[in-house]
C-alpha cells in the first residue's frame, strides 16, 4: 500500500488512536491493523506500532505529570519492573506463537467491562488500597510489561482495572499512572524490535505525528471532565477491543 495519501491517512489515524489510548487504551487495535493493512508482517507491524506508541504514551505521561496526576518518583519501581516484563515479553513473542492469547485475552477484557459495569460506583473516587504498592509494582510490572512485549491489545485496560480495584485509585489517577507504565513498555519493546530489524521508521513516524496531537486532546478530556468521563469511553471500548479480538481469534 503506498500513494502520496498514505502519510496523510497515518496521521489521521495516529490521531484517532492517541486520542482513544490517551483515554482509555486500546490505541493498538487501531493502529496494528492498519499497518498490517500495508502489508507489514506481523513483527514490522508490531516494532513500527510501538515507535509510533511511544510518541503518544510519552506525550501523555508529560501531560498527566504536569498536571500532577501522576507522581513519577511514586512509579519508579513500577518502570523498573515494567520494563524487565516488557524485554522479556518482546524476546519471548519471537520464538513463540501467541494464538491461545488471542483467544484468552478477549474473555479476561468482557469480563473486565461487565465487573466495572456491574458495579457503578468502580473508579468515581479513590478507594482502600487492598495491596501494598511495592507488591503491585512487582507483580503487574513484569504481568503486564511481559504481556505488553509479547502481545499488546488491551494492556491499558487491564492497568487501568488493576490500579482500581487493587491500589484504589479513581478512574482518572488510574489513566494517569497507566500511560506512564505503557510509556516504559513500549520503549524498552521499541529497543529490542530495533535491534531485530522490525521498525519501519518513515512510516512510523506518520503516524506518530497524529499520536502526539491525538494523545494531547485526550489527556485535555480526561483532565477537564475526570472519572465520570473516563468510566463511559473506557467501558466502550473494553467491550470493542473484546469483540474484535473475538473476531480475529475464532475467525482469522
Amino acid at each position: 500500500m503506498s500513494g502520496p495519501w498514505l502519510y496523510p491517512l497515518l496521521f489521521g489515524v495516529g490521531l484517532f488512536a492517541g486520542m482513544v489510548d490517551s483515554v482509555a487504551g486500546g490505541g493498538g487495535l487501531i493502529t496494528i491493523p492498519t499497518f498490517l493493512a500495508m502489508g507489514l508482517s506481523p513483527q514490522d507491524a508490531l516494532g513500527t506500532n510501538k515507535l509510533q506508541a511511544c510518541f503518544g504514551s510519552g506525550s501523555a505521561t508529560f501531560h498527566f505529570a504536569r498536571a500532577r496526576e501522576v507522581d513519577l518518583k511514586a512509579c519508579g519501581r513500577g518502570i523498573l519492573f515494567t520494563a524487565l516484563g516488557a524485554a522479556l515479553g518482546t524476546l519471548t513473542v519471537q520464538l513463540a506463537n501467541p494464538g491461545f492469547l488471542k483467544q484468552l485475552i478477549p474473555v479476561l477484557l468482557i469480563a473486565i467491562a461487565l465487573y466495572t459495569l456491574l458495579t457503578p460506583r468502580l473508579g468515581l473516587q479513590d478507594a482502600r488500597p487492598r495491596m501494598s504498592a511495592a507488591a503491585f509494582h512487582l507483580l503487574f510490572g513484569l504481568g503486564l510489561g511481559f504481556y505488553d512485549g509479547f502481545f499488546g491489545p488491551g494492556v491499558g485496560s487491564f492497568w487501568i482495572i488493576a490500579f482500581v480495584t487493587l491500589l484504589g485509585f479513581n478512574m482518572k489517577k488510574a489513566t494517569a499512572n497507566t500511560k506512564v507504565m505503557n510509556f516504559t513498555s513500549n520503549v524498552t519493546s521499541l529497543l529490542f524490535f530495533f535491534i531485530g530489524g522490525h521498525v519501519l521508521v518513515v512510516k512510523a513516524l506518520a503516524m506518530a505525528a497524529g499520536q502526539l496531537v491525538g494523545a494531547r486532546i485526550g489527556v485535555g478530556l480526561v483532565l477537564r471532565r475526570g472519572a465520570r468521563f473516563v468510566r463511559p469511553v473506557f467501558l466502550a471500548v473494553a467491550f470493542a477491543m473484546a469483540l474484535k479480538l473475538l473476531v480475529q481469534a475464532f475467525h482469522p
